[in-house]
């Protein structure tokens, strides 16, 4: 089987492919490898995935011609769809980078879904989607019409827009509800991993509410069990498009995440307590029975284990 992996050069997308890699299958990477964080960090990526049955494109979603052209091509089966812009507070200060990806890529997405004939979508959405929500845990049948950041609006527009050509089109898709994935080769502008760099540094950390929040940090192995397991697992409904939270179901407060990075580095941090930041929310939280009935799903890894491996990773990347 081929599949197709956009966002290869990214944190989740780099260990999707690698794992994808390891049981054989063939891979075709794509990511434009724009300067959101450290390039360097992409490439070093791609250099784990050297394969003889991995080819990487770099190019971008929002190029419907490239993307066209490579799917005609290459004639996938699956299409893993990893790549968006990324970032709840990047959205407020660049609106338009999120039109471009999230929007517009992602409809090139489907169109190739669509004029490919592919056996299964699987593309990445959101905890965010759940906005202002008060109850907890978050589930896939809550309703979730109230996005309080243009990133979640644009990922629950994805999900719409998945709806849509699933039942025009009968393409078997699946979303992905990611839930503050973390660990080894993760994204710099998530905050454990700046956390991370400035407590070494002796510099002060930002965090927001006071402190008063909780979220539930999934890690990247878990996450990915999850994406690999559904590829073969399509939707059985008369419109084949399911939502699917991946979570740890189990969350945790940013002041305990903080207490374990603080024992792994062997060094305190400073910490300068800020209001809560627009488009941010205090707490996430999935259920997860719905993703454990379709395949199994249950996450093996806690927090103080996953940070134990990140900073180990962390300290022999950055020497």
């Amino acid at each position: 089987m081929k599949i197709v992996v956009t966002g290869a050069a990214g944190f989740i997308g780099m260990h999707t492919v690698k794992r994808l890699l390891d049981v054989d299958y063939e891979v075709i990477g794509l990511d434009n490898l724009n300067d959101y964080y450290d390039i360097g960090l992409k490439r070093d990526r791609l250099k784990v995935l050297e394969h003889p049955n991995f080819y990487f494109y770099e190019t971008g979603i929002e190029n419907g011609e490239a993307l066209f052209e490579i799917m005609n091509s290459e004639e996938p089966q699956v299409i893993i769809h990893l790549a968006a812009q990324a970032g709840v507070r990047h959205s407020i200060e660049h609106p338009d980078d999120y039109a471009v990806s999230n929007l517009t890529g992602f409809l090139n997405i489907l169109e190739a879904a669509r004029n490919c004939h592919v056996d299964h979508l699987i593309y990445a959405s959101s905890s965010s989607v759940y906005g202002a929500n008060n109850k907890i845990p978050f589930s896939e049948n809550d309703i979730v019409e109230h996005p309080i950041s243009l990133y979640a609006a644009t990922k629950r527009s994805n999900e719409l827009m998945a709806y849509t050509y699933s039942h025009l089109y009968g393409i078997p898709i699946s979303g992905l509800r990611f839930f503050t994935v973390y660990g080894p080769w993760g994204r710099p502008d998530m905050a454990y991993y700046k956390f991370t760099e400035k407590i070494l540094s002796g510099e002060p950390i930002s965090v927001f509410n006071y402190g008063d929040m909780k979220r539930d940090f999934t890690y990247i192995d878990d996450v990915v069990d999850g994406i690999v397991n559904l590829i073969h697992c399509l939707p059985s409904k008369s419109v084949p498009h399911e939502v699917y939270n991946v979570g740890n179901n189990d969350p945790v407060s940013l002041m305990r995440m903080i207490n374990i990075l603080e024992e792994d580095l062997g060094k305190k941090a400073t910490i300068e307590f800020l209001p809560m930041q627009p488009g941010d929310v205090k707490e996430t939280y999935a259920s997860i029975d719905k993703l454990h009935e379709k395949i199994g799903y249950k996450p093996k890894t806690s927090l103080e284990d996953g940070l134990s491996k990140f900073v180990d990773w962390y300290k022999s990347y950055y020497r």
